[in-house]
């Protein structure tokens, strides 16, 4: 069973307050953080108010699988990092997401993770910016497939 919280109109995930929507299906949605140190910064987030992995059944957790693979191979594919981060936490917001972060050898934070004090100041300098269009643009191209409805 789902855990579904108290107060889903106070979850800033359910919101989607001020978010820039790279791309989006009736399932989940690929937003751009707009992170200085971290371009290409993205995040996959459950539509629905649900907490953990597990509270998915079978086949939506294949679907969100499958974006969150497919948002990594296109910030593989466009920016070429050195790494590529995936995380679901949810300990500060218990709404399932994942933060897809593209990772250079130079970034602030490297080999730690993002949420670690920082080693270094400012963004990689081998990290390529893209518009979001581009991005979004990729997204479509990549998860479109499925009968999607991006929005660019």
């Amino acid at each position: 069973m789902p855990i579904r919280s108290n107060h889903p109109d106070s979850c800033p995930l359910c919101l989607e307050n001020e978010e820039e929507v790279l791309w989006r299906d009736g399932r989940c949605r690929v937003i751009d953080v707009r992170h200085t140190d971290y371009p290409g910064y993205l995040r996959v987030i459950w539509n629905e108010h649900v907490a953990e992995m597990t509270d998915l059944d079978a086949d939506d957790c294949m679907h969100l699988w499958r974006v969150v693979l497919g948002t990594e191979r296109v910030l593989r594919r466009l920016m070429s990092p050195d790494k590529i981060n995936l995380a679901s936490l949810g300990n500060m917001v218990p709404h399932l997401h994942w933060h897809v972060i593209p990772r250079y050898r130079d970034d602030t934070h490297f080999p730690d993770a993002i949420w670690a004090p920082p080693r270094r100041r400012g963004p990689s300098q081998h990290a390529v910016v893209h518009p979001s269009a581009t991005l979004a643009a990729a997204l479509r191209v990549e998860l479109g497939g499925s009968g999607a409805t991006a929005f660019a």
